[in-house]
């Protein structure tokens, strides 16, 4: 092989949408009738960046909330990660951790975040790059379907 065959990129064989806009369609419009619940669209797309442990743990810091408004955002933020694990990523082999707990379980907490410290390489960076992209979907659906009386 020579240098120049090298550094080609390999061929893409199949391109694979993983429907992200239809399941980002769905959730905003399962959530547009709760107030103020789609803003979080934006903040989701903002916090990818700051990586898997902490997108997944933003739902435990709503739950801890009492006005039922608040506890809807929380429930928004698990539902997309609920998406992404079972519906988007499960059917190409992918194991995003996704346990049911609450915030008041220290262990099973540290236990889940550990697990997605412990993903591979190549799968963590996977995810990252597939809930950047479901993300900025939930963003434009947002735009489209958001109620003008929510900011």
């Amino acid at each position: 092989m020579t240098q120049a065959e090298s550094n080609q990129p390999q061929e893409l064989k199949e391109w694979q949408s993983y429907n992200l806009d239809h399941y980002a369609q769905k959730l905003v419009s399962d959530f547009r009738d709760k107030k103020n619940v789609l803003n979080e669209s934006h903040r989701m797309r903002m916090t990818v960046a700051y990586g898997l442990e902490r997108f997944w743990g933003e739902h435990l810091r709503f739950e801890r909330e009492s006005k039922q408004e608040i506890k809807e955002k929380g429930k928004y933020w698990k539902k997309v990660w609920d998406t992404l694990a079972n519906d988007i990523l499960k059917p190409i082999g992918i194991s995003l951790p996704n346990e049911k707990l609450t915030f008041e379980d220290t262990k099973k907490i540290q236990e889940m975040t550990d697990r997605i410290w412990n993903m591979t390489q190549e799968d963590r960076t996977i995810v990252l790059m597939v809930l950047t992209q479901f993300c900025d979907s939930l963003v434009w659906w947002t735009q489209r379907y958001r109620k003008k009386d929510e900011n």
